[in-house]
């Protein structure tokens, strides 16, 4: 092989493999999981995500094995005090050199139809799925004892995650 096919053949790799470096742009911090009790049909997860990278990306699904149905879900004030947990099918953006917090009261991961109980200090696999960096595996922790915070989020305590209707 002349020099010139190797460079090209090097190149040519680089290339192939960049989705893979653009995985390294995404980072998941602070994942936790949860129900709102050993009976429940559904728990939820809440994570954060940052984008190290100069372009937009987008959370577009998650999959995992513990529940019938995995989707992004946000909460929306219908009036007279009532929050209704709505399925975001286009997904969360993750602005590019920023972030998108998922948390309670607002933006999450919905685990519909578990098929296991989770249990505090269980662990959770999931595939997240962004446009850009594709497929990331993260491990959540179950943890059941952690408290909302109260902040911009617009967070709250209440955790019936077993109906899609909050009053």
């Amino acid at each position: 092989m002349s020099f010139k096919s190797f460079a090209l053949a090097a190149v040519a790799s680089l290339v192939l493999t960049s989705p893979a470096l653009a995985e390294s742009k995404i980072m998941i911090k602070d994942a936790y999981a949860r129900v709102a009790s050993k009976a429940a049909k559904a728990g939820a997860a809440f994570l954060e995500i940052h984008n190290m990278g100069d372009t937009d990306d987008r959370l577009i699904s998650v999959s995992t094995d513990i529940a019938v149905k995995n989707e992004l879900h946000t909460h929306k004030d219908i009036g007279d005090g009532v929050m209704k947990m709505l399925h975001v099918e286009e997904g969360f953006v993750i602005p590019a050199g920023g972030s998108h917090v998922l948390a309670r009261g607002g933006d999450h991961v919905m685990f519909m139809g578990l098929n296991t109980p989770l249990d505090h200090g269980d662990e959770v696999k999931a595939v997240l799925v962004f446009e850009q960096a594709g497929e990331i595996e993260v491990t959540i922790p179950v943890d059941l004892e952690r408290k909302a915070m109260h902040g911009g989020h617009g967070e709250h305590d209440k955790d019936a995650h077993s109906d899609h209707d909050h009053h």
